[in-house]
C-alpha cells in the first residue's frame, strides 16, 4: 500500500498489507472492479451468502479513492431530502429505501463487533447544527422523519447545543442517536481482510483495460491477466474506469476537502462536550468530528477542482475558525482532497445495465451506510435472485451532461453559498 502522508487516514491506517496484482487467466463467478466501500461490501456480501470464486480488481490499492478520503460519517438516509424522496417514490417505497440505510448502519456496527475491526469507532450519534436563528425548516425535517419514516431525532435548544458544541455559532440542533463515525480506511481494509478470509481474491495494482462480452458472461482484462466471469460489478466511484460509456457518463466526479488539526489535548474539551459528529444546516455545509487522539477532522466545500494540500488547508482553516475562533494559530497536520461520485438526481445508482453487468456508484454526500446497502443489494441479486435493486430504478443512469454538468455542479454549489449568505444577511448574522 502506498501511503499518502498528507492524508490522515493513510498516515494512520493499521493495515498496510499489499495484495498482489492479477496475473494470468482466472475463472470466477463474479468479478468486481473497484476496491472501495461498494466493491468490498459486495464481495463480502457474496462470500457471506456462500458464493465462491469472487475476484476483486483495484487499479491502485484498497481504499485509495473516496473510501479513504471521506468524513467517516455513518448514518441513515440519503443526500436527497426526505420530502423529495416521498414525493418521487410514494410513502411505502420511500420508507423501504430509508429502512435499508438504517439496517446498513446496524450491519456496520455488527461487523465491527463480530470481526473485532479496529477502526476508532465512536458510536455517539450525529448532530445537525442549525447555523440560522430560524429553525422552522429544521423542525419540519424532524416532523417528516418521525411521521413518515418512524425516525426520531432529538431537538436541542440553544443551551443544550452549547453543552455539546462550545461555539457561539449555532442556535439549535437535532441529535440523531442511531449514527456513528469511524476511521473509514481502517474499517474498509478490515472488511477486506474478512472477505479474503472467506475466499475472495483481492488484487491491487490491477487497472482494468477492457470489458468484453463472452457468451452470457464477461472477460475483464488487465495488463497482466484476465478474469472470465459470469457477472461483473462496476464500483469505481469518482475514479472512472472507462469501461462502459453509459455508466461513466452518469457520474460527476466532484472534489471535496478535509483537514485534520494537530492533537489538541485538553483544548479539545474547550470545543466539544460531546463525541458526536457534526454537520450544519446550510446548503453548503461544514462537517466535522473530534478524533480519538484529540484532533479535529474538518471537511467541507464542493468543487470540480482537486486542490493541493496547501490550498485545502488555507480554505478550510478559515471555515473552522468561524466556528471555533479560539483555535486561531492552530497547526494543521493533514489536508487533502478527493473525488466523490455524484449523480444528477442526488441518489446512489445501484442496478443492472445489461444482463449480468451491475453497477454501484454515486455515493458522494450520503455517508458510508448506502455503500453497504449497495453491496448487500447486489450480492443478494447475484446469489439469491433478489430484486431489491429494482427499488433504485427510479434513480438510474441519468446522464450528467459532462463537461457542462461539471460547470453546472460548480454553479449550483456557488448558488447554494449565495443562498446561505442571503439568509445570514436577513438574520443579521454575517
Amino acid at each position: 500500500m502506498i501511503v499518502e502522508d498528507h492524508n490522515y487516514y493513510h498516515a494512520t491506517v493499521r493495515d498496510k498489507a499489499i495484495y498482489k496484482p492479477l496475473a494470468g487467466r482466472v475463472d470466477a463467478k463474479v468479478c468486481i472492479v473497484g476496491g472501495g466501500f461498494a466493491g468490498v461490501n459486495t464481495a463480502l456480501g457474496l462470500a457471506e451468502r456462500g458464493v465462491q470464486d469472487v475476484v476483486l480488481l483495484e487499479s491502485h490499492y484498497i481504499g485509495r479513492g473516496a473510501s479513504g478520503r471521506n468524513g467517516g460519517f455513518v448514518f441513515g438516509g440519503f443526500s436527497l431530502g426526505e420530502e423529495t424522496l416521498l414525493a418521487e417514490l410514494g410513502a411505502d417505497k420511500a420508507r423501504a429505501l430509508y429502512a435499508g440505510t438504517v439496517a446498513s448502519v446496524e450491519l456496520i456496527r455488527e461487523r465491527i463487533s463480530r470481526h473485532a475491526i479496529e477502526c476508532s469507532v465512536e458510536d455517539s450519534g450525529v448532530i445537525l447544527a442549525n447555523w440560522f436563528r430560524n429553525d422552522a425548516a429544521m423542525l419540519r425535517r424532524q416532523r417528516v422523519l418521525k411521521d413518515a419514516f418512524g425516525i426520531e431525532w432529538d431537538y436541542l435548544d440553544r443551551a443544550r447545543m452549547r453543552e455539546r458544541i462550545h461555539s457561539e455559532r449555532y442556535h439549535s440542533g437535532l441529535f440523531e442517536p442511531n449514527a456513528l463515525h469511524f476511521h473509514p480506511l481502517d474499517y474498509l481494509r478490515g472488511i477486506a481482510r474478512v472477505a479474503e478470509a472467506r475466499g475472495v481474491r483481492l488484487h491491487e495494482a490491477s487497472p482494468v483495460t477492457s470489458l468484453t462480452r463472452e457468451g452470457a458472461g464477461w472477460i475483464v482484462t488487465t495488463a497482466a491477466g484476465s478474469v472470465h466471469a459470469e457477472h461483473v460489478v462496476l464500483s469505481c466511484g469518482g475514479y472512472l474506469a472507462g469501461l462502459r460509456r453509459e455508466i461513466d457518463a452518469s457520474i460527476l466526479p466532484v472534489a471535496t476537502y478535509i483537514l485534520v488539526t494537530e492533537p489538541l489535548g485538553a483544548r479539545l474539551a474547550d470545543c466539544f462536550g460531546t463525541r458526536a459528529a457534526i454537520y450544519d444546516t446550510r446548503f453548503a455545509f461544514d462537517y466535522y468530528r473530534p478524533l480519538a487522539d484529540t484532533r479535529i477532522l474538518w471537511g467541507g466545500r464542493i468543487s470540480v477542482l482537486d486542490r493541493s494540500p496547501a490550498q485545502v488547508k488555507a480554505l478550510l482553516t478559515k471555515d473552522l475558525l468561524k466556528v471555533f475562533p479560539s483555535l486561531t494559530g492552530i497547526r494543521v497536520d493533514y489536508a487533502w482532497s478527493g473525488l466523490m461520485s455524484y449523480a444528477r438526481h442526488q441518489m446512489p445508482q445501484i442496478g443492472q445495465s445489461e444482463p449480468n453487468l451491475w453497477f454501484a456508484q454515486g455515493f458522494g454526500g450520503h455517508g458510508v451506510a448506502p455503500t453497504t446497502l449497495a453491496g448487500e443489494t447486489i450480492a443478494s441479486a447475484i446469489a439469491e435472485g433478489g430484486d431489491g435493486w429494482k427499488q433504485f430504478s427510479r434513480f438510474g443512469l441519468a446522464s450528467a451532461f459532462k463537461p457542462a454538468g461539471l460547470l453546472a455542479a460548480q454553479l449550483s454549489y456557488s448558488r447554494a453559498q449565495l443562498k446561505d449568505r442571503y439568509s445570514e444577511f436577513i438574520e443579521g448574522i454575517l
